[in-house]
């Protein structure tokens, strides 16, 4: 069975959020480097090549397939800012709405501007979402 690509690499992200060549979307990694590590008093860490992550969880499937990720984070992609809220946005209606323009699909919040979002909103939907992580993994300590 092959293992999960989205694994802690140990490089630096504050490094990786340095070389990043948008100088826009650099400045906004920067403001989500500060935010999520205030909002869920966990340390950045990298991710694959290109996610900042938050906390981890070890997760089982009924499938037998198991692996870790990480609780939220964020990854400043060419087209959007993707910021990751693992239990999903069902519950979040009135913070999106309050956010501003953005897209998202099942986990992934895609913002191609932070500029004029309201930063608050994605704050409460972060630490929501990594309680509820962790409520959900409360048997994996991390």
């Amino acid at each position: 069975m092959a293992g999960n690509k989205t694994v802690p690499t140990g490089a630096d992200p504050a490094a990786f959020v340095e070389a990043i060549d948008n100088e826009r979307r650099r400045e906004e990694a920067r403001t989500l480097l500060g935010l999520f590590s205030r909002v869920t008093g966990y340390e950045p860490q990298m991710w694959g090549l290109s996610i900042v992550g938050y906390g981890r969880y070890h997760y089982k499937y009924e499938s037998g397939r198991e692996g870790e990720s990480f609780l939220t984070g964020f990854s400043p992609r060419k087209s959007a800012m993707t910021v990751y809220i693992m239990p999903g946005f069902k519950r979040y209606g009135v913070q999106l709405e309050r956010l501003g323009r953005h897209r998202h699909s099942v986990s992934c919040l895609y913002l191609t501007r932070l500029e004029g979002r309201d930063l608050g909103a994605l704050e409460e939907m972060i630490a929501d979402s990594v309680e509820r992580m962790k409520a959900m993994y409360a048997h994996w300590p991390k």
